[in-house]
């Protein structure tokens, strides 16, 4: 008998603790083998530290009394964070995060109602930017 057609089997299982391959029944040898298929994400989402980020900036512009409410809708191939002056309008402003685009233009995009582009980008930090400019000062 080859040596590498030979089973190891426990030693409380089988006298000598090996079995050979002539040994098994048919129902033994016609078990199928299914591969395992990765799940992939269902759903894109913002990471806690891009909410960090993003809710950061949500809550200066809320104390400042420009923005009052916000929105979050993770779709199959975006994230988006819509922001609203008030709860019955449009958007104000969407921060997008698109997968698909990270290696092209950027993941991060901000988008204004009309659907202009304000700012795109890889650093969520840097296209926040353009949301937070700093105050100037008026004579």
């Amino acid at each position: 008998m080859n040596p590498k057609h030979r089973l190891q089997l426990p030693a409380s299982d089988a006298g000598e603790g090996l079995l050979s391959e002539s040994d098994l029944t048919e129902a033994d040898t016609s078990a199928a083998v299914i591969p395992l298929r990765v799940s992939q994400p269902t759903k894109v989402t913002f990471d806690r530290g891009e909410l960090r980020l993003i809710l950061n900036l949500y809550g200066r512009k809320v104390a400042e009394g420009e923005w009052r409410d916000y929105a979050i809708d993770f779709l199959k191939d975006m994230a988006v964070f819509s922001v609203f002056r008030r709860t019955s309008e449009m958007p104000l402003y969407r921060i997008v995060k698109n997968p698909a685009l990270a290696r092209r233009q950027g993941a991060y995009s901000v988008t204004t109602t009309g659907g202009l582009i304000l700012k795109r980008g890889q650093d969520l930090d840097r296209v926040l930017a353009v949301l937070d400019k700093p105050l100037k000062i008026v004579r």
